[in-house]
């Protein structure tokens, strides 16, 4: 779908190309958008938006903008007629090839274009990323040289998962006070394989979800891939709402609901107790599956206790699926998640998995099996780190940026906050220009309602969070300077 008339959309497109020192800005504006022509995204005969309207979202004065389409129109790339804007001309798709084509943009664009394009100069807090435990090695290596002659004399698919691993993620399961065996378990790659094989099983054209308000920005996506219709639930101090929770139940009659109860993305909050049990009940009682993704446990031991997943409260005959990972407690890198459901469940996820991909890589499986009794303890000293870095963010922010407004999240690796009276998006696009790039509360939440929200991951090392601090807070001040556009200078 063309959505480039949209210049927010259109801003998030051009994103950190228009950072660097090469050519004025109304040139790199002109590049990146020539660079974006005759693909998915900018096809022949596309509107692009009003000069004042891009400008006022990429936070640039009008006349940069204007300069920039003087410069495309130059180059034969668009056309202008008066009562018609600027398209996309014929011309400038000639020369292109039919299989250069580009993923349309989603919710999670901005979240996962800097894994996509790699380091660079810029600060990018666009996903909050730990390097992997030292204890990974160690363990490395002697898997190699006790584990993995066996591991090689085995054939190598397992859709469900290895036995040895399963049997410890029931047990870790059973500790956190949710008694699980092990045909229970069906083991995924990541999390996001989870999340993708539950929406694949659950959700057809049409079917409503519901999630929490805001979210997580994948979710958008996968969801709106599978033809799903997404309905926010605004949170609480204690998680998602009840009594707004029932009403969507009554009104969307859903086909499944999604909920991060623990430490979830992007506020940080805990929901209790009481409310997991509130949820499981409203859920089972209007026949709702819910699907509750809990990667973002680590846990500091000097912080609130974790209550068991959202399925130990869950009536007998609901339908409750638990996710968990730990590529956000040990390492990225290792792309090891599972899906917790009953017995019947669990086989016809292990079908949709070996659709997928006949099962995830062994090697990595059988290393998570050697670091999950360990869990705890390696998340712990994980989790403190993290805490100490939360505790500098927020001093770094009140000396710099005392205008903005947060609330210390009760876990997890960011900060949920809001910037006064100003739209994020057009705020995040200054900031790129100042070497930081954030991700801006519309990417998780379309409706409109956190659009004056940024989320500021924390888990970096203190020098990166200081600096990175500076640059938000220079782009803070050029803001509120100058306002977004007019007073900018073209450049």
């Amino acid at each position: 779908m063309d959505r480039s008339g949209d210049p927010a959309v259109l801003a998030d497109l051009i994103g950190s190309r228009l950072t660097g020192q090469a050519g004025g800005l109304y040139r790199r504006l002109a590049d990146a958008i020539a660079a974006l022509i005759g693909s998915t995204e900018l096809p022949v005969g596309a509107r692009l938006p009003a000069e004042r309207r891009l400008a006022e979202a990429l936070a640039i004065s009008r006349s940069t903008v204007v300069a920039a389409y003087d410069e495309l129109r130059a180059r034969g790339l668009v056309e202008s007629r008066r009562g018609s804007g600027t398209t996309v001309a014929r011309a400038a798709g000639r020369g292109r090839s039919r299989a250069d084509k580009r993923m349309p943009a989603g919710y999670g664009e901005s979240l996962f274009h800097r894994i996509a394009v790699g380091p660079g100069e810029v600060i990018s807090l666009t996903y909050a990323v730990d390097p992997g435990l030292p204890e990974l090695s160690d363990e490395l290596i002697d898997l190699a040289s006790s584990d993995l002659p066996a591991l090689l004399d085995d054939v190598g698919y397992h859709p469900r998962g290895l036995a040895v691993l399963r049997e410890r993620i029931a047990d870790h399961f059973s500790e956190s006070g949710l008694p699980t065996s092990p045909d229970e378990i069906v083991v995924t790659t990541g999390a996001h394989q989870a999340i993708a094989l539950v929406t694949q099983m659950y959700l057809r054209s049409g079917a409503a979800v519901v999630i929490e308000q805001p979210s997580w920005p994948g979710c958008f996506d996968l969801f709106g891939a599978a033809g799903g219709r997404v309905v926010g639930v605004p949170l609480d101090d204690a998680g998602i709402r009840p009594d707004l929770l029932t009403a969507a139940f009554a009104e969307h009659q859903p086909a499944m609901l999604f909920v991060m109860p623990t430490f979830h993305n992007p506020t940080g909050r805990l929901m209790s107790a009481n409310r997991r049990r509130q949820v499981a009940e409203i859920a089972a009682k209007h026949g709702v599956v819910v699907v509750e993704d809990n990667a973002y446990s680590a846990w500091d031991p000097s912080g609130p206790s974790i209550p068991p997943p959202l399925a130990a409260y869950a009536p007998e005959g609901s339908e409750v699926l638990t996710i968990g990972s730990v590529s956000k407690a040990v390492w990225g890198g290792l792309r090891i998640g599972w899906i917790r459901a009953s017995r019947p469940l669990a086989e016809r996820l292990a079908r949709h998995k070996a659709l997928a991909d006949l099962g995830s890589p062994v090697i990595d499986q059988a290393l998570t099996a050697r670091l999950l009794p360990r869990l705890a303890e390696l998340t712990a000293a994980r989790a403190r780190v993290s805490t100490v870095r939360k505790k500098l963010m927020g001093q770094l922010l009140i000396e710099r940026l005392p205008e903005w407004e947060w609330s210390e999240p009760e876990g997890g690796s960011a900060l949920w906050i809001r910037l006064p009276e100003t739209d994020a998006r057009v705020y995040a696009q200054v900031a790129l220009r100042h070497g930081v790039e954030v991700v801006a509360g519309r990417a998780m939440d379309p409706t409109g309602e956190h659009d004056d929200y940024l989320r500021v991951p924390f888990a970096y090392a203190e020098p990166v969070l200081d600096d990175a601090v500076s640059r938000l807070a220079a782009a803070w001040q050029e803001l509120r300077r100058h306002g977004p556009g007019p007073g900018i200078p073209v450049v």
